[in-house]
């Protein structure tokens, strides 16, 4: 009986530690399980790296067969179209100028003309068609956003805004009415006067107005350190100027480069007489220049060359004067229209003060005002305040002497 009871008192012991082996058991099973699960995500990612990178050398490859597709053809070089007939052409190669005759390819035949580059094969063959060659610098020039000015941000030039729209716009936004009265449209416009007059203003005006191509650049872009240079990137600007038609040319500064042929003996003064005998050739050469007008600008208009100022090249000469009160009194309000002013500001004082100054002048003096009101943390500006500008940009600068002395 005793042995009964003892076997009976240790069944229970034997069956917890079964349940514990089971849930040691169930436990490793399920760290296996986080183990494998973590395994399978890190061959996943795996798998997908190397689906990436296989698609990856799948495109270079491709590209590299591409490569080779193309290295196995035959080069094309260039030739010039010296003269198109009814379905023949003749070309006349670049480097040999070796001259040949050949067939128009029905398919560029519309296009061809005298004077393009074409790309041909070792046969001669017409491949395609190439653009006119263009200097880089000459691309550059043109203006591809139109500046945010137009006429009624001009003050006290109605009368000389008036003569460029006749001259420049008209012909080129109502063409018929010239053609009605039988008289040909003016070419080019010369803008002269002092400094900071508007001349460059008017010419943003006409780039925003002009429904037009407008390429700009200065007199002193077109002076080149090589010989030929200063000429060939003139014959590019033009020749653009042709392709974008209709175009506005605007030559800031010409003076730079139109000024009176003289020669002394250096290299550099012959080159400034060729580039500007070929600037003279493409304003006014055999060719028509078509749809394209010019804007040219100076402040030195007695040191131009006679030849670039007579009627053909430049037909109209537009002298902008310095501002007269009406004009000083449109400038101010323009400057100023946007500002809060007090009510004590006094135009015709400001008028009669800034006698004999420039456009410019006065816009520097009313930023410099608005300047004093800012340095005072202020949001109104006072009639002190365009004094107190007026003496620090005018007065001052005028007695500075060019070497920081003072009078």
């Amino acid at each position: 009986m005793e042995k009964i009871e003892t076997q009976s008192s240790n069944r229970p012991d034997f069956a917890i530690s079964q349940e514990l082996d089971q849930k040691n058991e169930i436990r490793t099973l399920r760290k296996k399980l986080e183990q494998t699960e973590e395994q399978n995500n890190q061959l996943q990612t795996r798998l997908l790296d190397a689906a990436v990178a296989n698609s990856s050398y799948l495109q270079n490859i491709q590209k590299l067969k591409e490569q080779i597709e193309e290295l196995k053809r035959p080069p094309l070089f260039i030739a010039s179209v010296m003269e198109v007939m009814e379905d023949t052409a003749l070309l006349r190669q670049h480097g040999s100028n070796q001259e040949v005759l050949v067939d128009i390819p029905p398919e560029i035949e519309d296009g061809l003309e005298a004077g393009m580059r074409v790309a041909v094969n070792n046969g001669f063959g017409i491949v395609s068609l190439m653009s006119k060659p263009a200097d880089m610098r000459a691309r550059v020039m043109e203006l591809i956003e139109a500046p945010d000015i137009d006429y009624n941000s001009i003050g006290g030039l109605d009368k000389e805004i008036e003569e460029v729209v006749e001259t420049i716009e008209l012909p080129l936004t109502d063409p018929q009415m010239f053609i009605d009265v039988g008289v040909e449209p003016p070419k080019g416009i010369m803008l002269y006067g002092p400094p900071g007059g508007g001349k460059t203003l008017i010419a943003k005006a006409v780039a925003s107005r002009a429904k037009a191509t407008f390429l700009r650049m200065s007199g002193s872009e077109l002076v080149q350190k090589y010989v030929g240079e200063g000429a060939r990137l003139v014959r590019d600007v033009f020749q653009m100027a042709k392709e974008k038609a209709p175009c506005i040319v605007f030559i800031d500064e010409i003076d730079a480069v139109g000024g009176r042929r003289t020669h002394d003996g250096t290299t550099g003064s012959a080159e400034v007489n060729r580039t500007m005998i070929q600037l003279l050739a493409e304003l006014d050469g055999f060719e028509e220049r078509g749809d394209v007008k010019i804007i040219a600008a100076t402040n030195r208009i007695d040191l131009l060359d006679p030849a670039l100022l007579r009627p053909g090249r430049f037909d109209r000469i537009i002298e902008i004067p310095l501002p007269d009160e009406k004009g000083r009194l449109e400038i101010f309000k323009i400057h100023t229209r946007n500002m809060a002013l007090d009510e004590k500001v006094d135009f015709d004082k400001l008028v009669k003060l800034t006698d004999e100054l420039s456009g410019a002048d006065i816009k520097a003096i009313v930023t410099e005002a608005g300047m004093f009101v800012i340095r005072r943390r202020d949001k109104k500006i006072m009639m002190k305040d365009f004094i107190d500008a007026y003496h620090k940009i005018i007065v001052e600068e005028k007695e500075e002497l060019p070497h920081g002395m003072f009078v």
